[in-house]
This record gives structure tokens, sequence and C-alpha cells, in this order.
């Protein structure tokens, strides 16, 4: 839940949650999937990463026999550091979105591939980047869509993985561990779960796999995103709870909505007051994406920002109770420090919150079958107007994108929901500052079931590269996690082959 997790409005949906933020049958080996050419395989250098590019041919459908088509599926591999013949393999387990960007944002795996001598996998989910079943048609219909699920997704890095281990010397007995964030966390603890034979443990950072129907409450995502900015400064979140009206009131006259345009520096002036909506849901998307990139340090995972943004935007809000224009100015303000802390930007698009690489479409789509995540806000316990979870309303918006209806049980009916004592080896790791740990599993469930929790953390900082300005928690979870893969590779060793 890109990846990165994320929320989003448009086109609107009711309660729809993007994860920026975000399985199968091993006989399918037998059928048709073969590693193309590794001679073939592009070599890439970006942020000092060196990898190369390589496509895997995948079936279109693992689950059924009807459909024997078979796409090509993009992955990244760096082997630079591997002790070939014994180092472990580090398979990150792709999002919602371009592999290369959770790639060039996850520099975790490559310090811990120096010091474990591990080769580095980062395999891009179906239907997201270059990785398209049907090419150009693949978001064509829901016929073309059917395809794209959580399930068909592992399945799909399983049988890379068996494919990668089968073709490439020294790697036949190589241990595997399923590394990922938010989404991708997600899926990294479900391989665990899945494909106990396929990787040996699993990291899930800042993964989400309990905010689904009837596991935690509706407003606990946004309550936390409240208290992110609560904390940040005096009357910070009370600001941009009173924000909502004056934007109300603003928006009831032409001069209004002209002096929003102006203020806010919009590309696309709003020119009714139906607008306001759309505008009102891009200012809670905005609040919600500065609280999953509250970084100690200066980074741009969804926009350039400066360190603890949510410090220099609370900066401009400290007046609640202030006249509506100067309430929204520092309002616009503190908008600017997201979208324009470079100042190369002339104007401000509503329509885009977040990086491109991301992939809308096909998290809503996802969002309308399975990942149904109920969201809602009361305005008391959080700084947003109150929105009730409909899941009839939620279930007709579906229906009408995308001709499909969510199943609101189905995360908890094929993984387990909260009854996943069972398993073992999985790490998962949240921030207290990441709205999505609301979802995580924030206690430790057994000795092999471990929590690590990050009190100054935002979203998946402990994947992020070391910096001189983290705090010592995350220095602290990486250091552990990188322990608990030394314990498992020693483990699988002593078990053998």
């Amino acid at each position: 839940m890109n990846s990165e997790l994320r929320t989003s409005t448009r086109p609107v949906i009711t309660g729809i949650v993007s994860v920026v933020l975000l399985l199968g049958s091993l006989h399918v080996l037998a059928l048709r999937t073969q590693l193309l050419s590794r001679q073939g395989g592009l070599t890439h250098i970006s942020n000092g990463l060196s990898y190369k590019t390589y496509y895997f041919e995948q079936e279109i459908d693992h689950f059924g026999f009807f459909v024997n088509g078979t796409f090509k599926q993009r992955y990244l591999l760096a082997d630079q550091y591997w002790h070939q013949g014994s180092g472990p393999i580090l398979f990150y387990t792709g999002n919602e979105g371009d592999i290369t960007w959770f790639c060039n944002n996850t520099g975790f795996m490559w310090d811990a591939a120096e010091e474990l001598g591990a080769m580095l996998v980062f395999a891009e989910h179906r239907y997201y980047g270059e990785s398209l079943p049907f090419g150009k048609d693949s978001y064509s219909d829901a016929k073309h869509l059917n395809y794209l699920t959580s399930e068909q997704a592992l399945a799909d890095f399983a049988v890379l993985i068996k494919g990668l281990k089968s073709t490439i010397p020294g790697a036949q007995n190589s241990p595997v561990i399923a590394i990922g964030g938010s989404y991708g966390g997600m899926l990294a603890a479900w391989m665990r779960m899945k494909y106990p034979h396929v990787v040996i443990g699993a990291l899930a950072a800042s993964a989400p796999i309990w905010q689904f129907t009837d596991m935690v409450p509706c407003g606990t995502f946004y309550k936390i995103v409240t208290e992110d900015f609560h904390g940040s400064g005096l009357g910070c979140s009370e600001s941009i709870g009173s924000s909502w009206k004056a934007i109300d009131n603003m928006s009831s006259t032409a001069e209004g909505l002209e002096w929003l345009s102006s203020n806010f520096s919009l590309c696309a002036p709003l020119k009714r007051q139906e607008e306001a909506a759309v505008f009102k849901s891009w200012l809670q998307e905005t609040w919600v994406n500065l609280a999953m990139v509250d970084y100690p340090y200066e980074a741009n995972f969804l926009q350039p920002l400066p360190r603890w943004p949510i410090k220099v935007v609370c900066q401009y809000l400290t007046a609640p109770t202030a006249p509506d224009k100067q309430l929204l100015h520092g309002i616009s303000q503190a908008v600017k420090v997201y979208y324009n802390y470079t100042g190369n930007a002339e104007c401000l698009n509503i329509s885009q919150t977040a990086t491109g690489s991301l992939g809308y479409m096909g998290w809503y789509y996802q969002a309308c079958t399975e990942m149904v995540m109920p969201m809602c806000t009361d305005g008391v316990q959080d700084m947003f107007e109150p929105q009730k979870w409909d899941f009839g309303a939620f279930a007709e918006e579906c229906q009408a994108l995308f001709g499909v209806r969510p199943r609101a049980d189905w995360a908890d009916t094929v993984y387990g929901g909260k009854n996943i004592k069972a398993h073992s080896n999985i790490i998962f790791s949240n921030g207290g500052l990441d709205p999505w740990s609301g979802g995580g599993v924030t206690k430790s469930l057994s000795e092999s079931l471990v929590a690590i929790m990050i009190p100054e953390g935002a979203h998946h900082l402990d994947l992020r590269y070391n910096s001189n300005y983290d705090p010592e928690s995350v220095l602290n979870a990486r250091a552990l996690e990188k322990k608990y893969f030394k314990l498992w590779i020693k483990q699988a060793a002593a078990n053998g082959p």
C-alpha cells in the first residue's frame, strides 16, 4: 500500500485507497516460462546504483488452463555484491508502479547486499511499468484486467524465483528473502505465507495487511495523519480543520473562486462552486502524502521536500480562527511546500499529487476488487470533513467505472486476516508517523513473527538509505532486520537444500 500506499481521489471513488501504496503454482515452470537470454540484459546506472534489466516470460493466468498466453515481466538484477554459490538473494516484491522507481528508493537493500554478499532482484508487478499482460490493451476493459490480482502477482514472483535459481550458475541453493514496502510489503509478507518453500523469510515494511473490512476501525488512518500535524505545530491541525468551511465560503462566489485559483496558483482556475469538492479532495490527499513522507532529511519520494516537511508546513498554519482569506493564504503557502519546494513549478495541478511512476488506474481496479480498505473521517478525532464508509456506494462506483464489484472479505479469506500465528520468519516494521501503521502488525505475534516500531519513522523509512539525519530508532531497526536475515540464512544452511 506505495506505494506507495497512497490515498487518491481521481477518479472520485468513495473510500478507495491507493497503496502510495503496494503467488503461484510451481508446475507452471514445466510449461512455458523460460528465462530470456541473460546476455541481453541492459546495464543501468541511476543514483549510483548499477543493475541490469531483464524480462521473464510469465503465464497470464497461473490458476486456470483456458488462457494460455504469456507476457514479459520486467525485473532488475544487481549481482556486484553477490557471493556466487553461497550468497543469498534479496527479492523485492514489486508495488503498484514502475519498478525502477522502487529500486531507486530502496537503499537498505543495497546496504544489506554488500554486508550479506547478496544478489538483488527487483521484480515488477504485473500490469505496472512495462509488465503489461496485454500490451496497450491491458486496461481496455474488465476482461483484460481480470488477471490483475495480488494472487497472480505472487505467483509471478514464485515462478520467477524458481526460474532464476535454475538458470543462474551458483544460485540453485541460494536462500531467498522477500522484501517490500507498503503494498510491496504486504506482498512480501503474503509471499512468505503462501510460498514458504520459495522464500525463507520476509521483511514487510509499512505493510497494512490488516487495513481491511472489520480488522481495524475505518477512522484509524486519518486519525494518525491528524496526530502528525497536531504534534508538529501549535494550531496546525486545527487550521486545516477550519479550512474546509473557509473554502466553502470562498467558493460560493465567482470572486472567491478567482481568489482561490490565484492564491493557490492553480494551473486550471476554479470556475464553478461544484469544483470545490475536487479542490478539497486534492488538499486532503496532499496532507496524507505529507504524513507518509515526513522524513528527517530532504527527499523526493513523492515530491521534492525539505527535511521534516510537516514542521515546515505547520509554520504557515498557526491561526485556525483567522478570517477566511488569512487562513487560506496560510494553507496555500503550506501546500506550496509540498508542490513547489524547488521553486520550479509555474502552477499547481490539482489532478496529480505524487510521482507519475505510480500506477493510479491499476490500483483503482485492485481497490475495486480484492483490496477493499474501508476508510472514514468524523471531523472530531481527525482534521477532515466527516465522511462515512459506505460500501454500497463504493461498490456502485466500482461497477460504473470497471464493471466489477468488490469482495469485501476476500483479503481475510485468502490471506488469513489476523489469524496468521501459524506462519513464521516475517518482520513487520512500522513507523510511528506513518498513517498506514494503523493497519499494520505493530506487536510481535511470536518469536518469528516480529514487529519493529520506529517512533520517528514515516512510510517505510527503514527501507531507505542510511543518512546522517536518521533517528537512532531507524538505524537500530535496520541493524535488527539484518540480524534476522543472517539468522534465517544460517537456519536455511543448517536445514540443507
